[in-house]
């Protein structure tokens, strides 16, 4: 089995995996990194949303193989230690989470989001979350968290 060299979080991790694995298989079931979720599968509904090489992926159709020396960002690896990103402080300060389970996904994108524009219309907002299934409906939380964080980023 091939053995694999990934910088995930900022961190080096090695592991052995087939190939074509899915990024999330071996993000969430070899290295134990579960803010990714499985959702479809198929890279529609968005709950596996992460960063690899900086922009926004579903690791759920990305395989191990094609993922080279690129860097990989979970959820887990926004904080700075016990300080929140800003995007993670508004979801909380918002309230945006009801069941939770798509936010990690919605919180990757958003932060994406605003890493390309600072201050984002609502239908900016509206046309990059689109891509993120929600199904408690908090999509008029979210845009106010992504306004809030905005102005925490300046």
């Amino acid at each position: 089995m091939p053995v694999y060299t990934l910088t995930v979080n900022g961190e080096e991790r090695v592991v052995d995996a087939p190939a074509d694995m899915p990024l999330l298989y071996v993000l969430r079931d070899l290295l134990g990194i579960t803010g990714p979720k499985y959702g479809c599968g198929v890279g529609i509904c968005g709950a596996c949303t992460s960063h690899i090489g900086g922009n926004v992926a579903r690791p759920c159709i990305v395989p191990i193989q094609s993922i080279g020396n690129q860097q990989i960002t979970t959820i887990e690896g926004l904080a700075n230690g016990d300080v929140l990103h800003p995007v993670q402080q508004a979801w909380i300060d918002e309230d945006v989470a009801q069941c939770g389970f798509c936010q990690p996904g919605q919180i990757m994108t958003a932060v994406r989001l605003l890493a390309q524009n600072s201050n984002p219309t609502d239908a900016e907002i509206d046309a990059a979350m689109s891509e993120n299934v929600c199904r408690c409906g908090t999509y008029v939380r979210i845009r106010a968290a992504i306004k809030r964080a905005a102005a925490a980023i300046g």
